[in-house]
């Protein structure tokens, strides 16, 4: 049976600390790094991540888009990158957003978090805003297979306010924002009794959380990725500034201030980062 995801994140948070590198081959990047244009170009761009991820931190975070856009043989590149990634001990959160209802999802599911799928990942990301209800499938699909699953909440772009700070009647009838709304619909069937669950919440960096209503109580045994960090403007100091006590849950995820440094110097700046984050947790 597999271990749960929350097990295994806790272990690779422990170990490795709360970077994780994001594998996000859009198209300036190729032209920096030197590649084609090409599917090519985003397998040669994710395989130099993975490798120089490998060993540094505990999770890579592909961005399922910028392989989308070449087609068929952009998703076989990407089904490279995450064999690659996974078979040298890195979580894989693949970052596809997806979001629909019944089959649609259960299809989803299968396609993501279905082991021996093609593109079978460690987490992925969904959007709850066909309702959070239209996920309780997928989740406890991946609750049983021992995956992993990251809910939209209170996301890093500004305009993402608009939605996530509207306010809407919880389950217990009092007057919530919908980003406290969907953390309450993912911990009633989440078990985080012992410790880290397995469905997770997107929560921004560069965000007030207390804005949107996710409180310390709200959030406590969810997972947290957390975009924003590095070229959105937040730096290591920020996590355990914008987290308190849940600081310790939390992958900070970096893409651009990473892969910037190109394929000689990424794992190089990697290394220098993930220093930065043991820095300031005290370690």
């Amino acid at each position: 049976m597999t271990e749960a995801f929350g097990t295994r994140l806790r272990a690779a948070l422990d170990a490795k600390g709360p970077l994780c590198v994001g594998i996000d081959p859009h198209a300036a990047l190729l032209d920096a790094w030197g590649l084609p244009q090409d599917a090519d170009g985003v397998r040669a761009f994710g395989r130099a991540v993975v490798e120089a991820a490998a060993g540094r931190v505990g999770a890579v975070k592909p961005q399922v888009s910028f392989f989308e856009r070449f087609g068929a043989r952009g998703f076989a590149a990407l089904e490279d990158v995450m064999s690659q990634a996974r078979a040298a001990g890195l979580l894989v959160v693949a970052d596809a957003k997806r979001g629909d209802i019944g089959s649609t999802m259960d299809g989803y599911a299968d396609a993501w978090l279905g082991a021996g799928s093609p593109l079978e990942a460690d987490a992925v990301t969904v959007s709850p805003y066909l309702g959070p209800d239209s996920l309780r499938d997928l989740m406890t699909h991946a609750v049983v297979a021992g995956k992993g699953v990251f809910v939209l909440a209170a996301t890093s772009n500004p305009d993402g306010e608009v939605v996530q700070r509207a306010r809407t009647a919880s389950a217990a009838g009092s007057d919530v924002s919908v980003a406290a709304r969907v953390a309450q619909e993912t911990a009633a069937i989440d078990d985080r009794s012992g410790g880290l669950g397995a469905i997770g919440l997107v929560v921004g960096a560069t965000v007030d959380r207390a804005r949107f209503g996710l409180d310390d109580a709200l959030l406590s045994g969810a997972p947290l990725l957390a975009p924003g960090f590095g070229a959105q403007g937040a730096e290591p100091a920020d996590l355990r500034r914008r987290f308190g006590a849940l600081a310790r849950n939390v992958l900070a995820s970096e893409s651009r201030s990473i892969l910037s440094a190109g394929p000689t110097g990424i794992a190089k700046r990697i290394e220098e980062r993930v220093a930065q984050y043991r820095e300031a947790q005290g370690e």
